[in-house]
């Protein structure tokens, strides 16, 4: 990783940032395409490329949550803080999710179903991981054990997708609640386009996995190398995962590359992998190193863009008629899109604390009378 905090921070920002333009892409083709172009290869590749934006958000929150981790040890935190600031922060996030699904149901009202409320969204999925992220800090005392613990449950993760989806099916459950296992919802069968915790935890931990290598000693010293490890490691993992595919062993009663494969996880986990070697090259010696980094500067604030974006694509302020466009037109869509969540992010950071500095000011103003 780059070496000081600030670089760091920029360069988790700056893939985070990629992700967004990603998601911008794949929710807009979704969401406005219609007619011959939704059965066109363009909106089958834009569809293809969707899963590597969502697998790189929540594979960036386990690189974020281990740098977070890593400076609390370093400030001599206690392993019990550490896992109780954590689970706190993972719990705020899946609050946000909920809090979300309301939002969309009351945009949505009364078309909107009441079952949207308890849907397993991307928010949902990334409080959720990083609250059984914080358990496994709490469990494994060292970065190294937790790094080594990390890769096994990612692993262990993606293993057991297959199974959770068909045969071993938590049937039992409600639901609401089997939805947070395989994405099932009220359909009866599991759902691909759901964030269920198998497989997509997965990738968190994978990032955490990537994390901890990272920022430890041995990568704090020797950024370029861990990078380049990482990237190196994710093309290997990627030509793995296709010479397991080739193979066409017979393990799963039921097998899914596109939805379930474990091949298909460890596929997507490389090429993020290797994003990061790509994404340090380009902010270490592209453009991104001189001036305004659009990128960046989403990253910054992408949970706010990621909230808003989805109003004005799916829901019910769409700037487009949905289901009826062309690919042009659509396109044009996208580039409205990307320009005014730029123009709200820049926003966002030019006024963050301002109101807070309103009202010190009108503290400062009022205090001589309030002691009179």
């Amino acid at each position: 990783m780059p070496s000081s905090a600030k670089q760091r921070i920029a360069y988790i920002d700056w893939l985070r940032g990629f992700a967004c333009l990603g998601m911008f892409e794949v929710h807009c083709y979704d969401s406005w395409l219609g007619g011959a172009a939704r059965d066109s290869h363009f909106y089958k590749l834009t569809q293809f490329s969707g899963s590597i934006p969502a697998g790189l958000f929540v594979f960036l929150a386990g690189i974020s949550f281990a740098l977070v981790t890593d400076k609390l040890r370093r400030k001599g935190v206690s392993a019990n803080q550490i896992a109780s600031k954590t689970i706190r922060r993972g719990a705020e996030i899946f609050a946000l999710g909920l809090l979300f699904r309301v939002q969309e149901f009351a945009f949505g009202w009364p078309k909107a179903p009441w079952t949207d409320l308890l849907r397993v969204d991307i928010l949902n999925l990334i409080g959720a991981s990083l609250i059984l992220m914080g358990v496994l800090c709490r469990v494994a005392k060292t970065r190294k054990i937790n790094g080594i613990l990390a890769a096994i449950i990612a692993i262990g993760i993606a293993l057991a997708t297959p199974l959770l989806w068909t045969t071993w099916r938590p049937s039992r459950l409600p639901w609401f609640l089997e939805s947070y296992v395989n994405g099932v919802h009220i359909y009866g069968v599991p759902q691909h386009w759901l964030f269920p915790l198998f497989p997509w935890s997965g990738f968190a931990f994978a990032g955490l996995a990537a994390g901890f290598f990272l920022f430890s000693d041995w990568g704090a010293k020797n950024v370029a190398g861990g990078i380049a490890a990482v990237g190196g490691a994710g093309l290997a993992i990627f030509f793995l995962s296709l010479w397991l595919d080739s193979m066409h062993a017979r393990i799963y009663p039921v097998y899914d590359y596109w939805h379930t494969s474990p091949n298909y996880f460890l596929a997507r986990a490389g090429i993020i992998m290797f994003l990061m070697l790509a994404a340090y090259a380009w902010c270490r010696w592209g453009p991104a190193k001189f001036g305004f980094s659009p990128c960046i500067q989403l990253g910054q604030t992408s949970l706010l863009v990621y909230w808003v974006h989805i109003e004005f694509v799916y829901g019910r302020f769409s700037i487009l008629k949905k289901q009826a466009q062309t690919i042009p037109t659509a396109t044009l869509g996208l580039a409205v899109i990307f320009i005014a969540m730029l123009l709200l992010s820049m926003a966002r950071t030019r006024f963050k604390g301002r109101g807070a500095e309103i009202l010190a000011s009108f503290r400062r103003v009022l205090r001589p009378a309030t002691e009179t």
